[in-house]
């Protein structure tokens, strides 16, 4: 970490990983002035959103397995040029539909972008310094999607709604410059075989008829087309691990949920993420149409959250690598759920200073707490060579959780097509559900979680030690390439 190589991998890897991540919440203060130029009502709004999570999270695991195949870096290079194409056709798009399917080649981008940022990391870092690398790459890349809401504001009410996904271009071109001058290549020598086509296929399709009917059955009802996406949807999904058990090289090993902390982590991921999208999706939406709050103004009420990310990020991911990441992940997503309960209280009337504000702070201490433990608790519980398609899989799990959340919280709490007014009792309904998830993650933390320092995951029988446990090594993989750099 100390050295010039840790230090570029880790403004590569930020860099990279942050604009991807940046998408993901810029877009969300600018949605109010997409509307209104667009057209197209709450079901636009849910896809501009959506879009983006539909592809990257059905794909990022054949990210993750592209990376360790084919090369990380060249991989990460691939997906910073589509990521960068896609931003600028975002940026220049004309109609709704024209822009909802530039954000889904912009999910194709970010897939082959995210998993390998984290692979990199922990196939370059050194292993005592990994949880520090970690932390320093989740608060990175944490204050980067925390600066999306004010970013956004500022473009929109400076510039134009377009400017939130045309800032992406200068960044990526950094980011793709640094990569190329000073990343090394790594990759798992051991990975032979098919691509698992048919398992991405499967994810594809099944997130996609699914989500599809949840956002279009409000608009249009249960119409055979949304019925009949909705089955095909779910019949894919049940498919894939059908798939997954039958291909020679499988986009994530099953075997992996033998792991009790992995399979754990997944489902605090999972809890915490979809309450955090949802909160946030119609949090700004509250901000905007509700309090009469500008697009910078909205964003700007974010900014203590940024604030607590960037101090906090670091110093827990080393504390987690000293004490274990079960305290964390425990305490973290119960203070999260408690700062989104608080958000109850955004009505029409409210004050920044006394309603916002300490919903803000608290949940951005919860998050905090949370995020640098949660990524090393899944990188330990799993064999090294397994980093690229197991970071893929927890990613996917935090991005299904986040597109499933948009489509599906609107529709529990009864909110209707309107995306031009205060949100009503909905709003605070779907606060409490968001604040329940959160508080669930945390129970699951305490039972599946590893209490020994370094991040050292309880495995169930069948799976080898991790890399981060305490006590003797593991053993390298049989080609001995652990962490080998590959010359060109």
């Amino acid at each position: 970490m100390t050295s010039p190589a840790g230090r570029w991998l880790i403004v590569a890897t930020a860099l990279g990983s942050g604009v991807a991540f940046l998408d993901g919440s810029v877009v969300n203060v600018a949605l109010p002035a997409i509307g209104d130029e667009l057209g197209g009502g709450f079901s636009v709004l849910q896809w501009v959103l959506d879009g983006y999570l539909l592809t990257l999270s059905a794909l990022l695991l054949l990210g993750g397995a592209l990376g360790d195949r084919y090369g990380r870096r060249r991989v990460f290079l691939l997906g910073l040029v589509v990521f960068t194409v896609a931003s600028l056709a975002c940026g220049l798009a004309p109609t709704g539909p024209a822009l909802i399917l530039a954000r889904l080649v912009q999910g194709v981008g970010g897939a082959l972008l995210i998993p390998g940022s984290l692979a990199l990391i922990d196939s370059v870092v050194r292993e005592d310094d990994r949880g520090r690398a970690v932390g320093t790459w989740a608060g990175l890349s944490g204050v980067a999607a925390a600066l999306g809401p004010f970013l956004g504001g500022w473009l929109v009410d400076a510039a134009s709604w377009r400017w939130v996904f045309l800032i992406n271009v200068p960044l990526a071109a950094v980011a793709y410059w640094v990569t190329a001058h000073h990343v090394p290549e790594t990759r798992d020598a051991s990975a032979t075989g098919r691509l698992d086509i048919a398992g991405a296929a499967a994810a594809t399709v099944g997130l996609g008829g699914i989500v599809y009917g949840l956002i279009e059955a409000p608009v249009h009802g249960w119409t055979a087309v949304t019925v009949g996406a909705t089955v095909c949807g779910a019949l894919a999904l049940a498919a894939f691990p059908v798939i997954e058990l039958r291909a020679a090289a499988p986009l994530i090993p099953l075997s992996l949920f033998r792991s009790a902390q992995f399979t754990g982590a997944n489902l605090v991921t999972f809890a915490v993420y979809s309450a955090l999208s949802g909160a946030l999706f119609l949090l700004v939406l509250q901000l905007q149409h509700g309090l009469g709050y500008s697009a910078l103004a909205a964003g700007l009420a974010f900014l203590p959250f940024t604030a607590i990310m960037l101090l906090l990020s670091g110093r827990v991911g080393a504390l987690a690598q000293r004490i274990g990441p079960r305290w964390p992940m425990t305490l973290g997503p119960i203070v999260a759920g408690a700062g989104l309960a608080l958000l109850v209280g955004v009505v029409p009337g409210a004050g920044y200073a006394t309603t916002v504000l300490p919903a803000v702070v608290v949940f951005g201490i919860g998050m905090a707490l949370t995020v640098a433990p949660l990524t090393s608790a899944v990188l330990a519980s799993v064999r090294s060579e397994h980093v690229g398609v197991a970071s893929g899989a927890n990613n996917a799990i935090s991005r299904i959780a986040s597109l499933l959340a948009v489509a599906v919280l609107p529709l529990v709490v009864g909110l209707d097509n309107s995306a031009s007014g205060p949100l009503g009792p909905g709003f605070a309904q779907a606060m409490l559900i968001s604040a329940g998830l959160c508080v669930l993650g945390g129970a699951v933390a305490a039972v599946t979680i590893s209490r020994g320092a370094p991040a050292a995951p309880h495995v169930l029988p069948g799976l080898h030690q991790p890399c981060q446990s305490p006590g003797p090594a593991r053993p390298p993989p049989a080609d001995g390439t652990r962490g080998r750099v590959h010359e060109s």
